[in-house]
């Protein structure tokens, strides 16, 4: 439990040590920052590593299918605050990163830590955490991500026995039925932007209702609870009623209900919400996101979409037309090889838009252009595109390893 000091047995620290030497050959041999092997190495030496490494942290873990990395670093700039923090900033968020993450934070007060969807139930009942943050749960990784009313349903088994207090979004009836089998949660109301993996009740199977922002079930009466905090145009909502500006680096709708959560978050530590929300305000660009890059004497702005949910709020943040815009998906293990997903994306509000195509299965998504009635051309690579693109600032949205694969060219 947090608060324990007691020193790591000599397993431990021999498990640290080696996963710590595993991730510097790795970073030698070129292999990226070395964090999941050296994770890997050291549970490998010992399995009760996890909960050792947290046992002096108030952890938080966060966990969604889009914007779990980018409220990790909303959070952990606000508890610093009141301490200081470790984290997996860099979104290594299954259980052998996360012990990389700890393995550095000796020192530190809070561990705030993102979880992959599938992970959640276990971390939480190595690390004991005092906060959970539940944001969405929408379709992603078709071939390896189960369906979405079942994660709800393992996510509502793993925490119904937590003493965590769960900071859950009210507007998704799939977090709602997720979280409310636990004993203290605190309602956020967040925001639902994409609505297409929630029409049945979780509960019963019914239709859901959806009068304006509210829903409920009209057969067993599972209904949108009440929020005690509330994302409210520019500003955030606390249970006293008071409005507090948000001010943010980072662009969107979907960024200002994640720094909503995060205020509801960090308040359960005593950080007031002014101060908490004032200190997000630092971060800039999360992992490469936002970040506008020059390239080839064009400036491009990067920006990531993993799954359907995701399209939908990027296409939100994007200049109007005729701002050109590069489009790059990849199907590799870390995307999910299968990419019928991109026939629920709402391409046609792309239409205006010069478009180019890029990545691995740029040929899939130019199917889809082609059905959508949009206008683009398929690029062989980034620079041919960049080449192409009339003049103006570039938008570029990209999957998961299609985004890696642009960072690497550009050198970001």
């Amino acid at each position: 439990m947090a608060g324990n000091t007691e020193p790591l047995s000599p397993r431990a620290k021999l498990a640290v040590t080696a996963g710590k030497a595993a991730a510097a050959v790795s970073r030698a041999a070129g292999r990226g920052s070395g964090s999941v092997i050296g994770g890997k190495v050291a549970l490998r030496l010992d399995p009760d590593l996890l909960g050792a490494l947290a046992q002096h942290l108030d952890v938080v873990l966060v966990s969604a299918t889009n914007g779990k990395t980018t409220t990790t670093r909303l959070i952990a700039e606000a508890l610093r605050a009141s301490g200081p923090v470790v984290s997996n900033a860099l979104g290594a968020n299954m259980p052998a990163g996360i012990t990389s993450a700890l393995a550095g934070g000796s020192d530190a007060k809070y561990g705030v830590i993102e979880v992959d969807e599938k992970y959640l139930a276990g971390v939480a009942r190595d690390v004991t955490p005092k906060v959970i943050a539940l944001l969405n749960l929408s379709r992603d990784q078709l071939d390896r991500a189960a369906e979405t009313r079942m994660l709800a349903e393992k996510w509502r088994e793993g925490l119904s026995g937590s003493k965590a207090v769960i900071v859950a979004n009210c507007d998704d009836p799939l977090i709602v039925w997720s979280a409310s089998s636990s004993q203290n949660v605190v309602w956020v109301a967040a925001g639902q932007e994409w609505k297409d993996d929630a029409w049945s009740c979780p509960s019963c199977g019914g239709v859901m209702q959806r009068p304006g922002d509210d829903w409920f079930c009209g057969e067993c009466g599972f209904r949108r609870p009440t929020p005690t905090w509330a994302l409210s145009g520019d500003h955030v909502l606390d249970p006293h009623g008071s409005a507090w500006p948000i001010h943010l680096q980072l662009p969107g709708r979907a960024n200002k209900s994640n720094a909503a959560a995060s205020a509801a978050v960090a308040a359960v530590f005593g950080v007031p919400p002014q101060v908490a929300l004032e200190r997000m305000y630092q971060v800039q660009a999360v992992a490469g996101r936002y970040d506008v890059i020059t390239f080839q004497g064009r400036e491009v702005r990067l920006l990531l979409a993993k799954n359907p949910a995701g399209w939908l709020e990027t296409f939100s943040l994007i200049d109007p037309p005729p701002t050109p815009v590069i489009l790059s998906v990849n199907a590799r293990g870390a995307d999910g090889t299968d990419t019928s997903w991109l026939w629920d994306v709402d391409y046609p509000r792309l239409a205006g838009h010069p478009i180019f195509v890029i990545g691995d299965r740029k040929l899939d998504l130019a199917v889809r252009l082609e059905v959508a009635g949009l206008d683009f051309r398929v690029c062989e690579n980034l620079d041919e595109a960049v080449q192409l693109a009339p003049p103006g600032m570039i938008e570029l949205i990209a999957n998961y390893t299609a985004f890696q694969d642009v960072r690497r060219r550009v050198g970001n």
